[in-house]
C-alpha cells in the first residue's frame, strides 16, 4: 500500500502524545513541515522557562515528521543533538526541519525552533533509521 503525505499527517494529528504536548500542524507537505506550540504553564521548568525536554521533544518530532514526509517510511530516532540557544517563558514557538541526506537505511535531518519574532530558540540534528516495507 502506497503511503501518502496526507496519511502521515493524519497519523501525527491523531497521535495521543502529539496531542498531549499541544503541538499543532501548520504546514505538512513533502519536505516542508511546520508545527506550532503554545507555551503553557505545565511546560515550564522550575526557572519559569520552557523545559529543555520540550525543546528536545519538539525537535525530535519535527525532524521525524519531515523525514517521514520525504521517505514515506516509518522512522526511528537513533541520535538527537539539541543546542539550546535562548530561553522563553510564554507565547508561541514554531519548528521547521529539512532532510540533509537520505540513504536507504538512514536519513540525516536538521531543524530549529523559533519564536514569533524569528529568534532562534533551539537547533537540532538527528539521525533516523528508516523502516521500509521491502515487499514493494
Amino acid at each position: 500500500m502506497l503511503v501518502t503525505v496526507e496519511d502521515i499527517r493524519k497519523r501525527f494529528e491523531s497521535n495521543p502524545f502529539f496531542l498531549h504536548i499541544g503541538f499543532e500542524i501548520i504546514q505538512f507537505e513533502e519536505g516542508k513541515v511546520t508545527i506550532k506550540l503554545n507555551i503553557e504553564e505545565y511546560l515550564l521548568n522550575v526557572n519559569g522557562t520552557l523545559h529543555g525536554g520540550v525543546h528536545a521533544t519538539m525537535l525530535d518530532t519535527i525532524l521525524g515528521m519531515v523525514t517521514r514526509s520525504v521517505t514515506k517510511a516509518k522512522v526511528v530516532t537513533t541520535n538527537l543533538t539539541v543546542h539550546y540557544l535562548a530561553s522563553i517563558s510564554g507565547g508561541e514557538i514554531f519548528a521547521e526541519a529539512k532532510v540533509l541526506q537520505e540513504g536507504h537505511k538512514l536519513a540525516f535531518t536538521e531543524g530549529e525552533i523559533k519564536d514569533t519574532k524569528g529568534n532562534t530558540i533551539a537547533k537540532g540534528i538527528g539521525t533516523f533509521k528508516l523502516i521500509r516495507d521491502e515487499r514493494k
